[in-house]
């Protein structure tokens, strides 16, 4: 059965207010079940979940609940989830509890990842002495050639931190080449899947990543991260962080405990991708596998068509047209800064980003021309609305 993309759409209330959101990098819509899930916690968890009373009881149930539900996404052990108010204070709490022997060398830093996979790390670095040694982008086409790590990655080299997929280009690295360099120097590989997992299916074994970076609102839910670690008993080999001396286990990595109200998004929104394909069934490990797989197959039949209609446009030119990518495209427009072209998709009705912070990007150049803007596609994203963006940027000439 094709992937329903009308049935989709009705997921989500605020489709209703005549824009077209082609800004899923800042964050998708919210679907209905998020919000109301968010609302009755409100209402119901106004405590921490520290206590053994009823309301601190259901807070404590809740954050393992949503510990289980991000953990189903990388078919990993609930065990290992830290959950924190977003990626980079996660990356810089992990920086903070690790050894001074695990700074004791290299850190390897990829350009095409974003600043929350790249700035903790250079200040902690900086903090412990060690070196920072770059993973390099094709300036051609956006794309992290693979490669490059087996002569990056040497003894010293005791952390390397990449991205599964650019927020930018949208370019899809081959994480799992990399882990076999980690493997065989002991370095911890840190991945950030922030941008492919609405869209993907994922294992963390089959990454071999040692942490995995989440930010649910990439997929429709709460303003929150996750960092989810392969193998739990190394939570205790790191100091701990938290406020409570006392924690153990992902709460170790856990200045304090995250709301209520976020946690029981955070359940909803994983439901919500599981429900994507109306034809999943069985546990939700299943059903987001199924759902993931039927998503993955009709956004990148949108992504192509969105690459074709753009590459026809005379003045617009795409950062990597023919890379293998997730559906995020960033483009720049001949003669017409980065601002000026996202103004005019807003003035039409078409959100879309400019100006992005982006090493990847300034690296391409683009800043030397304007910027680039950059759009991405959800899975309510509709062919209909890639030609009004076509329109659009078709007035420029």
């Amino acid at each position: 059965m094709p992937f329903d993309v009308a049935s989709v759409r009705g997921l989500f209330p605020t489709l209703g207010d005549g824009w077209i959101h082609f800004d899923v990098q800042a964050g998708q819509q919210v679907p209905d079940a998020v919000a109301s899930a968010m609302s009755t916690g409100v209402r119901a968890l106004p405590v921490g979940p520290r206590g053994a009373y009823p309301q601190a009881l259901a807070a404590a149930e809740v954050e393992q609940s949503a510990r289980r539900a991000l953990a189903d996404l990388l078919d990993a052990d609930p065990a290992g989830v830290v959950l924190g108010p977003s990626r980079s204070i996660l990356v810089a709490a992990l920086a903070d509890a690790m050894s001074a022997e695990e700074w004791d060398g290299e850190v390897i830093c990829s350009r095409l990842d974003d600043e929350e996979n790249i700035v903790p790390w250079l200040r902690g670095a900086r903090a412990h002495g060690a070196q920072v040694r770059w993973a390099e982008l094709d300036v051609s086409d956006g794309t992290l050639p693979e490669w490059q790590y087996a002569d990056l990655v040497q003894r010293r080299t005791k952390v390397i931190a990449v991205t599964l997929a650019s927020s930018v280009t949208g370019a899809i690295v081959d994480v799992a080449q990399i882990a076999n360099y980690a493997r065989d120097s002991g370095a911890l590989l840190v991945v950030d899947a922030s941008s492919a997992a609405p869209y993907v299916r994922m294992s963390i074994a089959e990454l071999g990543a040692d942490v995995v970076l989440l930010s649910p609102a990439r997929w429709g839910g709460p303003r929150m991260a996750a960092m989810v670690v392969a193998d739990p008993a190394r939570l205790e080999s790191w100091s701990c962080v938290s406020m409570d001396p006392r924690a153990t286990g992902p709460s170790r990595l856990e200045a304090e405990s995250l709301p209520g109200p976020m946690l029981t998004g955070v359940v909803a929104s994983v439901e919500h991708l599981a429900g994507l394909d109306q034809e999943a069934t069985g546990k939700r490990r299943r059903r987001l596998t199924t759902s993931l797989d039927s998503t993955y197959d009709y956004v990148q039949r949108l992504t192509h068509y969105l690459v074709n209609s753009l590459t026809q446009l005379g003045r617009v030119h795409v950062i990597g047209a023919d890379a293998h990518r997730i559906p995020a495209v960033s483009f720049v427009v001949d003669g017409v800064s980065a601002a000026k072209v996202a103004q005019r998709l807003a003035d039409n009705g078409i959100s879309a980003l400019s100006q992005v912070p982006s090493r990847a990007l300034s690296r391409i150049g683009v800043t030397d021309v304007g910027g680039a803007v950059t759009v991405g596609l959800a899975p309510y994203a509709l062919p209909y609305e890639i030609d009004q963006l076509a329109r659009v940027l078709g007035s420029f000439g």
